[in-house]
């Protein structure tokens, strides 16, 4: 079985706003030698599953910078500094990114976001009976269209790759589970 690394030492590269970089040295038990890590160090982040009374999540497209793409995802966004709790961050992101509300939010589900070279956690928060009740507020760097998807819709929609996002995926992943009561 693999065995954590020893930590000799860590050194803050730079600060980049949404990331912090960062190289650790560690040992490996398994050779005794020294390696140099690099870990992009993010804030937690939330994906919402928000579904509506009749049975449709609450989707937006939006272009993203890394990928060059338009991407149908489900809202979320980064806990901002002193959140801790990620299901009242959910509710704030759903608020402000699309107007919806709901009720009796709860976290379906959290991952590593990609262990090899990010610290973070995505939390997967799962929203009932959403319904539309205010504006949107986005950020400044936000541009969002919101569209309800029929949650019938969703597995066909991520096998033909309409959905790319692979935390987006994952938290669907989460809410298929929870559908066919596997999650709770």
């Amino acid at each position: 079985m693999p065995r954590p690394w020893k930590q000799i030492s860590s050194k803050l590269i730079g600060d980049f706003r949404i990331f912090k970089l960062r190289s650790d040295v560690k040992i490996s038990p398994r050779t005794g030698q020294e390696h140099d890590f690099y870990v992009l160090e993010s804030v937690n982040w939330v994906n919402i599953v928000a579904v509506t009374p009749d049975q449709q999540l609450v989707m937006v497209e939006q272009y993203r910078h890394g990928s060059n793409t338009v991407e149908l995802e489900i809202p979320g966004g980064m806990m901002d500094p002193g959140e801790t709790d990620p299901v009242a961050t959910a509710v704030r992101e759903l608020r402000e990114e699309t107007g919806y509300e709901g009720e009796k939010a709860r976290v379906l589900g959290r991952i590593w976001s990609n262990p090899a070279i990010l610290s973070n956690t995505t939390y997967t928060v799962l929203i009932e009976n959403c319904r539309l009740k205010h504006g949107v507020d986005w950020d400044h760097g936000e541009d969002l269209v919101t569209h309800l998807v029929p949650v019938a819709k969703i597995p066909k929609l991520v096998a033909d790759e309409k959905i790319g996002h692979s935390l987006v995926v994952v938290a669907l992943y989460h809410f298929d589970l929870w559908q066919r009561g596997i999650k709770k």
